[in-house]
């Protein structure tokens, strides 16, 4: 079954699935685990590159997918939570730390998002990360049974109630084709008690689930923007401006809908050059 979710309420809907078939690529902007990303940080290989390949120009258009059977009797903060996050995000000052990194010929990385709401898929995700491949044919497949037609600058982040286990990170985003169209998406584990994912949030009302999915949504998204397709900016060692930041915090950060949130900042070239940012290293939650 697949819930859409919106502001008009509820709809239970139903159709035909498209057959998907996604190519496996390589996961991008793994966010890790406290303790498994030794070769990041801001001072690791210094700043980004650009690689020839695009930022999202014409920003984000978002469905959340909320996939595993959990979600069907869930009735904690995780959905309105994440829901309340991507409505309030577009073109706020911490979204606009994306904003540098340009593609050939200029354009920049848009911090404008378009989103519509969230769907419930309550199959099964399983009990382990399904790949790249897996998590694209499940945003194929939520996107048909929604009557979502996918868009270019889509990105769609799925969140699962698959707990972590042993794995060294806790979120990832990635790319393929729907059809003939490109999409971008996310993929993230339950992180409910999991504190290698914790951000410690003592400063809002979130739960502590919320605020672990909510901290890596922030860093997925703005990865996505800045490097979309796995071509776009990142460091010497891969790492992106995300990823150059983990597990560091300036002041929380309030959204245009005035909710707030802990969010770890994006790593900046022109800040870092300057020795600013928050940890005087390139890393800033506002511009």
């Amino acid at each position: 079954m697949l819930v859409a979710m919106s502001a008009l309420g509820v709809a239970v809907l139903c159709g035909s699935v498209a057959r998907a078939e996604p190519r496996e690529v390589q996961k991008s902007g793994v966010a890790y685990a406290k303790g498994h990303d030794a070769s990041h940080g801001p001072a690791a290989k210094a700043v980004l590159v650009y690689h020839n390949g695009g930022v999202m120009t014409s920003g984000a258009t978002i469905e959340a997918i909320f996939w595993g059977s959990s979600w069907a009797s869930y009735d904690g903060d995780k959905e309105t939570g994440i829901d309340t996050f991507y409505r309030g995000i577009s073109n706020t000052p911490y979204l606009r730390t994306n904003g540098e990194y340009t593609q050939t010929g200029g354009a920049h990385a848009l911090p404008t998002v378009n989103y519509s709401g969230y769907y419930v898929d309550s199959s099964s995700a399983g009990s382990k990360d399904p790949g790249t491949s897996g998590v694209l044919a499940e945003v194929q497949r939520a996107l048909a049974q929604a009557h979502v037609t996918p868009v270019s600058n889509g990105y769609y982040p799925v969140y699962t109630d698959t707990p972590r286990g042993n794995a060294g990170y806790c979120a990832w985003h990635s790319w393929g084709s729907i059809g003939s169209t490109p999409v971008q998406f996310a993929f993230f584990f339950k992180l409910d008690g999991d504190p290698g994912c914790d951000p410690d949030d003592r400063v809002t009302t979130h739960s502590q689930g919320l605020a672990a999915i909510a901290n890596v949504s922030g860093h997925e998204l703005s990865e996505a923007l800045t490097d979309p397709r796995g071509a776009g900016w990142f460091d010497r060692s891969g790492a992106e401006n995300s990823d150059k930041c983990a597990w560091t915090f300036g002041a929380p950060v309030t959204f245009s809908n005035g909710s707030t949130w802990k969010i770890q900042g994006n790593f900046s070239n022109t800040a870092y050059n300057a020795h600013a940012g928050y940890d005087r290293a390139g890393c800033i939650q506002t511009a």
